[in-house]
């Protein structure tokens, strides 16, 4: 099996290293992943008149490792065209990501943008999150349970399902405490009070315990005045059964599946009776 691997928090996270040794025991491992952190970037794709640079890892493994300073759609975007000839990995595996991708973080996701990327461009994928946003997270649980799972997905795979991919989280937990494995929806949340006066002094003291943040400090133009986006997740879902970050929170793996298609097929139909 030809396995193509990517994540959005760049190729020097411990979580896409953890991914690379486990996917080798399903196959011939190739890594293309972002240089820098991309974390939020969704489907967004390095487009521009500007070098891409990238840089074949030799000393990096399992496998054929490169990286590419562009977002991670862009690094699938990059793996099928330049490191297999038919464009044609058997299976696109996006992450570990280092924190959720539950409820609405799903559609701000680098690590499940670049497994959409994939399915859009004919490959089964897959994107696997722990729920730890720490910069050195316990990937043991994962690193166990993962396999299994991924078998089961890959001998189950239905047939004539263009669009479909598969969104796997972990509670941060140990393993003692994991009820099981649930299949769940994405579930409804939303996030307020996003934006904060800048300060340096909290944004220092959260660099070494929160691998989300990123230290970008700009030159203000005269006027202009600098901000924190942050937030607070608010959720919108009380289905405890069926709610995929809901179930993570009482201990369930959830298995997502997600589709690349935004059709809304109900209000086609809707719409179609109003007889335009």
């Amino acid at each position: 099996m030809k396995i193509l691997i990517s994540n959005d928090d760049g190729y020097k996270a411990s979580g896409i290293h953890v991914l690379a040794r486990v996917m080798a025991q399903f196959g011939e491992v190739t890594v293309v992943a972002p240089k820098f952190h991309q974390s939020a970037t969704s489907m967004a794709v390095s487009l521009g008149v500007k070098q891409l640079a990238y840089k074949d890892l030799p000393e990096e493994g399992p496998g054929r490792w490169t990286y590419l300073d562009a977002t991670p759609a862009s690094c699938v975007k990059f793996g099928l065209e330049y490191k297999y000839e038919n464009r044609d990995p058997d299976l696109v595996v996006t992450g570990i990501n280092h924190g959720t991708n539950a409820s609405t973080a799903a559609n701000y996701s680098g690590t499940l943008g670049a497994a959409e990327e994939a399915v859009i461009n004919g490959c089964k994928a897959i994107g696997v999150s722990l729920c730890d946003i720490s910069p050195d997270p316990d990937f043991s649980v994962v690193e166990e349970l993962l396999p299994g799972i991924m078998r089961k997905l890959l001998d189950n795979w239905p047939a004539n399902r263009p669009g479909l991919y598969y969104n796997i989280n972990f509670p941060a937990i140990p393993k003692d405490q994991i009820k099981g494995i649930r299949i769940a929806r994405q579930d409804a949340g939303h996030w307020i009070k996003e934006f904060e006066p800048w300060d340096e002094s909290r944004v220092s003291d959260d660099l070494g315990h929160n691998f989300f943040w990123q230290h970008y400090r700009v030159n203000l133009e005269e006027g202009e005045k600098a901000v924190l986006m942050r937030g607070t997740f608010v959720n919108d879902d009380q289905d405890p059964d069926k709610a995929d970050h809901l179930l993570l929170d009482q201990g369930w793996i959830t298995i997502t599946p997600l589709s690349s298609f935004m059709t809304d097929k109900e209000e086609v139909k809707r719409l179609k009776a109003l007889d335009f």
